[in-house]
């Protein structure tokens, strides 16, 4: 396959910063998690959302964009590793490590906290990212894509006997997305 094709016919979507109607909507399917003494709560359940293959091509593209945007903007923490390309979790561990051995060499006290925050993705604020992106300068074709990305998006829940409605998602990134993690550090 030629992968120009995929670019080219990408590239007015980039250009004009539009992620399309057709590739926000998402199938969730619901899973049970194992081990529940009873299945009648959504606590007992787990839901796994796929996302269209294009539109992840999209979205590859533009977190590479928006990345680099945000490192330059000062959107992001410098010792950000997470989400990032070419930065991961033993990147983190090595600059936690030296910096650790570095105050105690100097006879400090250390500690460290740990945060698991639980639903971030959920809780983005689509106004308040993008006013950030475009108070920091972002070129707004990017300002308009994540405007784009983030609105107007559905989902279906599918499950046995679910009506397989289209129903809308008002807040928050989608899950699996490889943009979503960004997008929740901005």
């Amino acid at each position: 396959m030629a992968p120009h094709i995929i670019r080219d016919l990408l590239a007015p979507l980039v250009a004009y910063g539009s992620h399309p109607l057709t590739l926000k909507r998402a199938d969730g399917i619901v899973l049970d998690k194992p081990g529940k003494p009873s299945y009648d709560s959504p606590s007992s359940f787990r839901v796994i959302v796929l996302l269209q293959t294009f539109s992840k091509i999209l979205e590859r593209i533009m977190n590479s964009r928006l990345s680099s945007v945000a490192r330059a903007c000062g959107l992001l923490n410098q010792h950000q590793c997470g989400s990032l390309a070419g930065l991961s979790a033993s990147d983190a561990t090595t600059t936690l490590t030296h910096e650790v051995r570095t105050l105690q060499m100097a006879q400090r006290k250390v500690s460290t906290l740990f945060l698991d925050i639980k639903g971030g993705f959920n809780n983005v604020n689509t106004s308040s990212l993008c006013g950030m992106l475009k108070a920091k300068g972002v070129n707004p074709y990017l300002v308009s894509w994540t405007r784009s990305f983030l609105s107007d998006r559905t989902c279906r829940l599918l499950y046995q006997g679910s009506l397989k409605i289209f129903a809308p998602v008002s807040v928050g990134t989608p899950q699996g997305s490889p943009v979503s993690p960004l997008l929740f550090v901005i």
